[in-house]
């Protein structure tokens, strides 16, 4: 029996594919635990963070593109929005041809794309979008004496670190070195915002600026608070004021902001003085300037756009365009999830379960196309009479038919004879 190869070449281990490779240990390199990279974080210490991720120990900056979905909420925010659109897009399986078996291909595909988990799973392998690369690991199940994706379970980025000669092949950590990725074993999805190596083409890398300046913006606007935000205390006492009356107003200021309440005597006297206002407003509108500023740049960095998540203004005409422009990002987010699945997920399934083929079923990802089908129906038959030459499978795709069920009860063309009974029993 000739050896399965994967889609690299390598030869598949079928034993391995029912072993778990990349599950995490209580000590050593695979540890769930993080080292806070955010806490204390300056500019030098970005860029040095940054620096190492280029020349492959990205363990910091992975840990810092974490913390930031998890400190800053409008990064959180726009990030889960651009995940979640890709993520409840509608997946079709295109059969490779009308071939009976090619088309068996396409519905094994289309079974196991029916599971309620996908949608969560798909999500996981998305968090590319902010780090640049995801990688899960397929649990195979044979129960049913067939090979079957029971699980995409994700792995942590950390875990992992690409080849430092070429920055694209990617190796798992493990006690006495790096190791190569099992075949058949792992979806692996690169999610480039830009062009150049995988470390650098997520999105936490440019919006990690961004985060650093605004907890800059965000402490002194707090600090500002904490001096301006009550009106200044000022007590006032006569001349002929004793230390002893100067004391019990003292006290007296001191303990009314806390208290809220003072008894001081008759000769004596407290003011409020309110912070100065400049411009019509108060002085922390440079910090909210600042703030709301970073946000839209982040916005724009994540979403393409700033009209979804800022209502101040903005006219239909205009949010119609920055939406096309959203979808047009959504548009390569999901051509590049399909890609990811066509490559570590279809193949495996098809070559494991029936063998390797010369072509493969093809999922794609996206919005469901609107069409009139009587138009299409009209168009295609008069193109069809002219000798055009179409798959059904191709039409039926396009108009969200499945394929026939031979032995049901099929519609026929007008006039058509009935189909004869099937032969009794004998």
């Amino acid at each position: 029996m000739a050896k399965l190869l994967d889609q690299y070449g390598r030869p598949v281990e079928l034993t391995r594919l029912r072993q778990v490779q990349a599950e995490p240990t209580l000590s050593g390199v695979r540890s769930i635990l993080s080292g806070h990279p955010a806490q204390g974080l300056t500019p030098a210490r970005l860029t040095r963070l940054l620096h190492m991720a280029e020349q492959g120990d990205a363990t910091a900056y992975l840990e810092l593109a974490e913390e930031m979905e998890e400190k800053d909420l409008h990064y959180l925010s726009v990030l889960g929005t651009r995940k979640r659109a890709v993520a409840q897009l509608e997946i079709n399986v295109e059969s490779a041809s009308d071939d009976p078996r090619d088309v068996e291909n396409a519905d094994l595909i289309r079974d196991w794309l029916g599971r309620e988990e996908l949608e969560d799973e798909m999500f996981d392998i998305l968090d590319a979008i902010g780090k640049g690369f995801s990688v899960t690991e397929i649990i195979w199940d044979m129960s049913e004496r067939q090979w079957w994706p029971s699980r995409l379970k994700r792995r942590d980025q950390r875990w992992f670190e690409f080849d430092r000669d070429n920055g694209e092949t990617l190796y798992l950590k493990g006690l006495s070195g790096t190791e190569d990725l099992w075949p058949f074993k792992y979806v692996t999805h690169f999610a480039a915002a830009k062009s150049g190596l995988p470390i650098r083409g997520g999105l936490a890398r440019a919006a990690a600026w961004a985060y650093l300046f605004k907890n800059y913006d965000l402490k002194d606007w707090i600090t500002y608070i904490e001096v301006h935000g009550q009106p200044l205390r000022v007590g006032k006492y006569h001349t002929g004021a004793t230390e002893a009356d100067k004391e019990v107003l003292l006290r007296a200021v001191a303990n009314i902001g806390s208290d809220a309440a003072a008894i001081i005597p008759s000769n004596m006297m407290i003011e409020f003085v309110e912070a100065a206002k400049s411009g019509g407003g108060t002085g922390t509108d440079i910090y909210e300037k600042l703030a709301n500023w970073l946000d839209k740049q982040i916005s724009k960095a994540v979403l393409g756009q700033t009209l979804t998540t800022e209502v101040s203004g903005g006219s239909l005409a205009a949010a119609r365009v920055h939406d096309d422009v959203r979808r047009d990002i959504m548009r390569a987010d999901a051509r590049q999830l399909a890609s990811a699945l066509n490559r570590d997920i279809v193949r495996p399934l098809i070559d494991l379960n029936r063998g390797p083929q010369k072509r493969y079923p093809r999922i794609s990802i996206g919005l469901p196309v609107s069409i009139d089908s009587k138009q299409f129906a009209e168009a295609l038959g008069a193109l069809i009479d002219r000798g055009l030459k179409v798959e059904q499978s191709v039409v039926r795709d396009r108009m969200g038919l499945p394929d026939p069920d031979e032995t049901g009860d099929l519609l026929r063309p007008m006039g058509a004879p009935d189909a004869a009974p099937p032969p009794p029993p004998p």
